[in-house]
């Protein structure tokens, strides 16, 4: 990332960087005047440049603690991508546990999400989703079952999106999402091993394929510690009306 910092702090930064890479996440930075007095500049300057490496999630400050070295989080593009392709183009291992997996009679609810009647039976499973072994993930799909006949868990373990592909010739073509702050729940937060007092990610939507129908509804919780979504904005057109 570029910086925006003035001659000395960007310097300073650039030290900074270089004590970072020498370090274990979680690992307490010296103190502030220590590393004043080793680098020669002002405890401000220095300051300066360690407020934006926490900007970067680079570093964390803990109150009367000090700071301390962070993992980055995984910046998620709100797109079309399945969370194995995504993960595995940020150059990690993507890994999945199928948590639970049942076929039952569609409710009203799901019903509706997915267009379905009433009754038809539908599957419903349940994902810890994997980066580098590190859980990130509670993921929950439910799709109606005939679209995906014969399919069992020991199938999930990776990407869902391409078995559709590979084995139905399903291609999934585009979705609605929502994106909003959760509190996990004592089951979720086990899964993620977080405790249930830190801030997570919801994301709910659909997935219509080439045939423009539901597909499936999912509902995922990611860890707020570790996922930031991005999302490209464009203006609209000029309207000549």
């Amino acid at each position: 990332m570029h910086s925006s910092l003035p001659g000395k702090a960007a310097e300073i930064r650039a030290l900074l960087l270089t004590l970072i890479d020498t370090l274990p996440e979680g690992a307490a930075l010296p103190p502030e005047r220590e590393l004043a007095a080793r680098w020669n500049v002002a405890r401000m300057t220095l300051r300066r440049a360690v407020d934006e490496l926490v900007i970067e999630e680079l570093l964390v400050r803990r109150h009367g603690s000090g700071t301390y070295t962070t993992r980055p989080k995984v910046a998620k593009w709100l797109g079309m991508m399945g969370f194995s392709e995504d993960i595995r183009r940020r150059g990690m291992m993507p890994g999945s546990k199928m948590l639970e997996f049942r076929r039952q009679k569609a409710e009203r609810s799901v019903a509706r999400r997915l267009r379905i009647p009433v009754g038809d039976p539908v599957l419903t499973f349940t994902r810890l989703r994997l980066a580098d072994d590190l859980p990130m993930v509670v993921e929950r799909t439910t799709l109606p079952d005939s679209y995906v006949p014969g399919i069992e868990a020991a199938d999930l373990n990776g990407s869902l999106y391409e078995l559709l592909t590979s084995r139905y010739g399903i291609e999934l073509v585009s979705g609605t999402s929502k994106l909003e702050p959760v509190m996990p729940d004592a089951r979720t937060a086990g899964w993620l091993g977080i405790p249930t007092t830190q801030p997570c990610l919801g994301l709910n939507g659909v997935s219509f394929d080439r045939r423009e129908r539901v597909f499936e509804y999912t509902s995922g919780v990611y860890r707020g510690d570790r996922y930031a979504f991005t999302a490209e904005l464009r203006m609209p057109p000029p309207s000549h009306s």
